[in-house]
C-alpha cells in the first residue's frame, strides 16, 4: 500500500464534485457502503476510475484502470449497455473468475452503464451485502439505474458545452455517506486578547449551558463556564494559542454540569503555528470549535485502559482512534498514529496478508484474524519491545463506518504463516496489485481461445505487473519464429527478425533452443553478451523467455522495461512459470486457429456463392460470422428457383460449431430439393421438419420459406419458430409480417406449418433476417426488430423506373439506392461491431416493374 488516504490536488475530467455527488446518490439508493464511477480515458478502449467512495484507493490499485475487452463486469456493462448484477461471491465467481480471484470475499455488486442519448459515458458500480439472489436487489438496480441516467444527462450537458468528460488522472477517493448517528453538536467562539472580547455563538453557549442574551463575553466569564477542574488552565491555553502556540490535539473540558465537551483552537489570522524553540510573538486573535463527541467519547476512553491495543480505521484507511497499547504493540507513538493513514503511519504493515485482509474487512461483514511478525533492524536483532515474542495477532471487525483493529501479543504462530520478517526502510508498494496481476493472466488464459487473444492478455495482465512498457511474442513454424504481436517497440524495429532461423544467435531464438530464460538488467548487458545485435532502446532492460508446452517448443516472448533494474530471483521464478502457462496457451490457440479456419471454411462452402435469378425479381443476401467464442454458427439464406417462381429461405440451426454447421448444409440440401420440386410451403416445411428428426443430430433449427410468384407478386410463407419478416412498401411504410408459423424444425414430428400469403408490390422489399442482427444483450427482442423496421424505411430505397432508354449514371441517380446498398446499411452496425455474440444472415427481395425487361438481375450474395 502506498499513497494516502484522499487525493488533494484538482483532477481534470468532470467537476468532481458532480461525480462525487452521483456516486453518494448511488450508494443512498442503494443500501450499499462503497462505490465508485468509472469514465472512458483518453486513450482507446480504457476505462479509468474516477471516484472511489468507501475504499482506500492504493489497497485497490489494480482495478483503477480496466480494458473494454476484458472479462469484467466493468466492461461488459460499458460494451454492451446492459446492467449487470451480481447478487454474491457465488455469482460473481460463476460469471467473472477473474474478479472473484482478486476479491474472494462476501459481497454483492450493481453496474449500470451511464449514458444519455445514446452516448456512453461509463459505469456506474455500487459494492453492497451479499443477497441471496439478482430478485432481491431488483428495485436497488432500477433506483441505481435512475442515478447513472442522472449523471449521464449532466455529462452530456458538459459535453456539449465543450467540457471534458474523460479521465486520465488518479482516482478521487472520498468518504461514503456516513451510516451511523449524525455527529455531535459543534459551537464556534472567538478571543481577541486585544480588547478580551470573547464570542460565542447560539451552539456554543448551548454546549456550555448558559443562557441565550446572559453572557458577559470576557475570558474570566468563558472560565467559569467549565469545571472548576479545567477553569485554571483554559486561560493559560488561549493566551499560548494568540502568540502562536496552539495545542496539537482537541482537549477535553468538562461544563460545571459535568458533560464532556472537546475544544480544538487555533490562530484566527491564518500565520502557522510557530516551532517550540521559536520567540513567542504579539497576542493575535483565535479562533476554536467545541463539540458535543456523544457517547462515543466514553466508550474511547474505556477502550484506552484495555491491555489489547485498539485502533479504529475509517472507510479510506485513516487512523481516527487509538489506545495507548496500540501506539506500544505498532512501534509508533499514539499522537504520530491518529489522523494519519495506516501505510503512511506503520509502513511494515505494508504486505500482502495485511493488505488482504483489510480489503475483507473493508468489503464483507465477516471478522478477520492473522497473525504479522513484527520489524527488526537493519542488523537483523529484534527491535525491543515491552512483552515477549516478536509476533502480532490482528483482528479486524467490520463496521458501517469504521474497522475496529484489535493487536496482541503472539508468542507462537502456526507454521504457515511464519514468512520472514519485513525491512521497515523496504516496502514493496503495490505488493497487492503484483500477485493479483499473475493470478488474474492464470485465470484470463484459460478463457482466451485465439493467440491474438492469448497475446492481448499477456499485454494487459503481465506487463502491468511486472512494470514492462514492451512485448513481442514470436511463434514457431517450420523451425523459424514468426512475429504474432508486439506493442511498444519503435516502428518497423522488429522486421529484419521476422522469420529469422534457430540457427540464428539471438537471445529471442537462444531462449527457445535453450529452454533458458535470458534476463538482462540493462541494455548494455544486452549488447556484451550479443555484439553487434541491434537494440531499440538505450537505456531498459529485457528478459526473454521461452514459450515450451509439455517439452514442445512453441516460440518465445520477450519483455522490455524502460529503465534498467535488477529480477529478483523470485520473479524470475514467476515469470518463468508464468511463461509456460502462455505457451499451453499459445498452443491451445493455434490448434484452436487451425480448427476454426476449417470450420469457417465449411460454413462458407454451404453458403451460396450466387443466388437463383429472375427477371422480375432483385435479391441480396448477406452473412457476418460472429465474433466471440472459437466456434461458427449454423445461420444460413438460399435462394432456389421453384417452377415458374422463387423460393426465398433463411433459416439458422441451434449452437455453433463444426456439428451446427454440418446440419446446416444438410438442411439446406433438403429445403432445395423440395423447393425445386416446387412443393408447397407447408411440406417444405413439414419435410424438413421429419429429415432432422431422422437425422437426430440433438439440435433443432428456425426456418422461414416464402414462395414468391415473380409475375403477381403473390407470397405464400411458412416459418418454423423463426423471427417474422419485415416488408417495406413502395412508399416507404414498414410492416412486420405476421406469420402464424410453428414450431422449430426437428421437435415435434407432428407439428403443422400454416402458410400465410401476402402481395410484394413492384418496388417493395422483403426482409428476411436470422436472431443475430436484432439481439442485443439487455434489450427486449422486439426492440431490435423495431430498430431495423425503422432502418429498412429510411433505407432510401426507390424501385427501377419504367424503360426510357436511359441508361448510365443519370438512370443509376433516378433508381436511388441499390438493394446491395440497403443490405449493406442494415448490416452496417454489425459489421463494424468488434463484438457480435452470434451469426448474422440477412435475404432482401424486391420485385421490379414489368417494363423493366433487359435482361436478368442476378442476386447478391456476400
Amino acid at each position: 500500500m502506498t499513497g494516502s488516504a484522499g487525493n488533494e490536488r484538482k483532477p481534470s475530467g468532470p467537476p468532481p464534485a458532480l461525480l462525487t455527488a452521483a456516486v453518494a446518490d448511488a450508494l443512498r439508493a442503494t443500501d450499499g457502503r462503497t462505490g465508485g464511477v468509472y469514465l472512458c480515458s483518453a486513450t482507446s478502449r480504457l476505462l479509468r476510475l474516477a471516484v472511489l467512495s468507501g475504499l482506500p484507493g492504493p489497497l485497490f490499485r489494480p482495478w483503477w484502470r480496466v480494458h473494454m475487452d476484458r472479462p469484467f463486469p466493468v466492461a461488459d456493462v460499458y460494451r454492451t449497455g446492459a446492467p449487470v448484477v451480481l447478487a454474491n461471491a457465488t455469482e460473481m465467481m460463476r460469471r467473472y473468475a477473474q474478479l472473484a480471484a482478486g476479491l474472494p470475499f462476501q459481497f454483492g455488486s450493481l453496474y449500470v452503464p451511464v449514458v444519455a442519448d445514446g452516448r456512453s459515458f461509463g459505469v456506474l458500480a455500487v459494492l453492497r451485502r451479499a443477497a441471496a439472489g439478482a430478485a432481491e436487489v431488483q428495485a436497488e438496480r432500477e433506483r441505481l439505474t435512475a442515478v447513472a441516467d442522472a449523471l449521464g444527462a449532466d455529462l452530456l450537458r458538459l459535453a456539449a458545452d465543450g467540457g471534458d468528460v474523460t479521465w486520465d488522472d488518479e482516482p478521487l477517493c472520498v468518504r461514503p455517506p456516513a451510516a451511523g448517528p449524525a455527529p455531535g453538536r459543534v459551537g464556534r467562539f472567538s478571543w481577541d486578547p486585544a480588547t478580551d472580547v470573547v464570542t460565542l455563538d447560539e451552539q456554543a453557549r448551548t454546549l456550555l449551558g448558559l443562557p441565550p442574551d446572559d453572557f458577559p463575553g470576557t475570558l474570566d466569564a468563558l472560565a467559569r463556564a467549565v469545571d472548576p477542574t479545567d477553569a485554571h488552565r483554559l486561560p493559560g491555553l488561549l493566551h499560548r494559542t494568540a502568540r502562536g502556540r496552539p495545542p496539537p490535539l482537541p482537549l477535553q473540558v468538562r461544563t460545571t454540569e459535568g458533560g464532556l465537551r472537546l475544544l480544538e483552537l487555533w490562530d484566527a489570522s491564518g500565520v502557522a503555528p510557530l516551532p517550540d524553540d521559536a520567540p513567542s510573538t504579539a497576542p493575535r486573535p483565535i479562533a476554536g470549535v467545541l463539540l458535543d463527541p456523544g457517547p462515543g467519547a466514553l466508550a474511547d476512553g474505556a477502550a484506552d485502559l484495555l491491555p489489547e491495543g485498539v485502533f479504529c480505521l475509517d472507510r479510506l484507511g485513516l487512523v481516527v482512534y487509538a489506545n495507548a497499547r496500540a501506539g506500544h504493540l505498532l512501534g509508533v507513538p499514539r499522537d504520530r498514529l491518529v489522523g494519519r493513514s495506516l501505510w503512511d503511519a506503520v509502513p511494515w504493515l505494508i504486505q500482502p496478508t495485511c493488505e488482504e485482509h483489510l480489503r475483507g474487512a473493508l468489503l464483507s461483514p465477516e471478522p478477520a484474524h492473522f497473525h504479522v511478525r513484527l520489524p527488526v533492524t537493519a542488523d537483523t536483532s529484534p527491535v525491543p519491545r515491552p512483552y515477549e515474542g516478536d509476533w502480532l495477532r490482528v483482528s479486524l471487525y467490520p463496521g458501517a463506518d469504521l474497522v475496529t483493529c484489535k493487536a496482541v501479543p503472539a508468542n507462537r504462530v502456526p507454521d504457515e504463516t511464519a514468512h520472514d520478517p519485513v525491512e521497515t526502510d523496504t516496502p514493496a508498494p503495490g505488493t497487492g496489485a503484483s500477485l493479483y496481476r499473475p493470478i488474474v493472466l492464470a485465470i484470463a488464459l484459460t478463457e482466451a481461445v485465439t493467440a491474438r487473444q492469448v497475446s492481448a492478455v499477456v499485454m494487459q495482465e503481465l506487463l502491468p505487473a511486472f512494470g514492462g512498457r514492451r512485448l513481442a511474442i514470436y511463434l514457431l513454424q517450420e523451425r523459424h519464429l514468426y512475429l504474432a504481436w508486439e506493442s511498444g517497440f519503435p516502428e518497423g524495429f522488429l522486421a529484419p527478425f521476422e522469420g529469422v532461423g534457430l540457427d540464428t544467435r539471438l537471445p529471442g531464438v537462444e531462449t527457445l533452443t535453450t529452454g533458458r530464460p535470458l534476463f538482462f538488467d540493462s541494455m548494455q548487458q544486452l549488447a556484451d553478451a550479443y555484439p553487434g545485435i541491434d537494440l531499440d532502446a538505450s537505456e531498459g532492460a529485457r528478459a526473454f523467455l521461452p514459450l515450451i508446452a509439455s517439452g514442445r517448443p512453441v516460440g518465445s516472448c520477450i519483455l522490455g522495461f524502460d529503465r534498467s533494474r535488477s529480477f529478483g530471483s523470485e520473479e524470475r521464478t514467476v515469470l518463468t512459470a508464468l511463461a509456460g502457462l502462455i505457451a499451453h496457451a499459445m498452443e491451445k490457440a493455434q490448434r484452436y486457429d487451425t480448427e476454426a479456419a476449417l470450420a469457417r471454411g465449411l460454413q462458407q462452402a454451404l453458403l451460396p456463392r450466387r443466388l437463383s435469378q429472375h427477371a422480375r425479381v432483385e435479391t441480396a443476401g448477406r452473412y457476418l460470422p460472429g465474433t466471440e467464442g472459437m466456434d461458427v454458427g449454423g445461420d444460413w439464406y438460399d435462394v432456389v428457383e421453384a417452377g415458374d417462381g422463387l423460393a426465398l429461405v433463411i433459416g439458422d440451426v441451434q449452437g455453433h460449431g463444426v456439428q451446427a454447421a454440418a446440419t446446416m448444409g444438410q438442411l439446406r440440401s433438403a429445403v432445395r430439393a423440395f423447393a425445386l420440386g416446387d412443393r408447397p410451403p407447408e411440406e417444405v416445411m413439414g419435410g424438413t421438419n421429419h429429415l432432422l428428426i431422422d437425422l437426430d443430430p440433438g439440435q433443432f433449427a428456425s426456418c422461414c420459406y416464402v414462395r414468391l410468384d415473380p409475375a403477381t407478386g403473390l407470397a405464400r410463407a411458412a416459418r418454423a419458430g423463426h423471427l417474422p419478416p419485415l416488408l417495406r412498401h413502395p412508399d416507404g411504410r414498414t410492416e412486420v409480417v405476421e406469420l402464424p408459423g410453428g414450431v422449430v424444425l426437428g421437435v415435434d414430428p407432428r407439428a403443422h406449418y400454416p402458410v400465410t400469403e401476402l402481395r410484394l408490390e413492384p418496388g417493395a422489399i422483403l426482409a428476411l433476417y436470422t436472431d443475430g442482427l436484432v439481439e442485443r444483450p439487455g434489450h427486449d427482442i422486439d426492440d431490435g426488430i423495431t430498430d431495423l423496421r425503422r432502418a429498412l424505411a429510411g433505407a432510401g430505397f426507390s424501385r427501377p423506373p419504367a424503360d426510357t432508354g436511359a441508361t448510365g449514371p443519370a438512370a443509376d441517380a433516378r433508381s436511388g439506392r441499390s438493394l446491395a446498398d440497403v443490405a449493406d446499411l442494415l448490416t452496417a452496425t454489425a459489421r463494424q461491431a468488434a463484438d457480435r455474440a452470434d451469426d448474422i444472415a440477412l435475404l432482401l427481395a424486391t420485385r421490379q416493374a414489368a417494363e423493366v425487361t433487359h435482361g436478368k438481375r442476378a442476386g447478391h450474395g456476400a
